[in-house]
């Protein structure tokens, strides 16, 4: 166990280090950041596994088409809450076919654990470059 958070830390570390600025290119890493933040995260078993990444990537794929559908509509935050929301209870069914109610309940803890985190380092980086920038 203490060998895969090593080798998670390791991956996570160098991904995060190696941020580019290409917009697509931080999107593809920052998604497998997440994939391997949750599945240490959730410590799925093989089977587990099989039934829970396609209904994954189906409520990704739904949360990243309402995202952009807000971006070019312009909608509300409520709006959006509550769309994001609807898909949220709709997927907690989906879920409940792969995994028990207790990593389920993980799952939506730990995809917020680890937006927090993203916006965090972000963060911090950005204000980094604007400190380095005034030196």
């Amino acid at each position: 166990m203490k060998q895969i958070l090593l080798i998670a830390t390791i991956f996570f570390s160098t991904l995060l280090s190696s941020f580019a600025q290409d917009d697509a290119k931080n999107g593809n890493r920052i998604q497998a950041l997440k994939i391997a933040y949750l599945t240490q995260k959730l410590n799925l078993t093989t089977e587990e596994a099989q039934k829970f990444w396609p209904i994954y990537n189906s409520y990704s794929a739904e949360l990243l088409r309402i995202r952009k559908e807000q971006k070019e509509k312009n909608l509300s935050e409520i709006d959006m809450e509550d769309r994001i929301l609807t898909i949220r209870k709709k997927y907690n069914g989906e879920f409940g076919k792969a995994l028990s109610a207790e990593k389920i309940n993980t799952l939506f803890r730990s995809e917020k654990d680890f937006t927090n985190y993203i916006q965090r380092e972000l963060q911090e980086r950005r204000m980094n470059r604007r400190l380095n920038k005034g030196n």
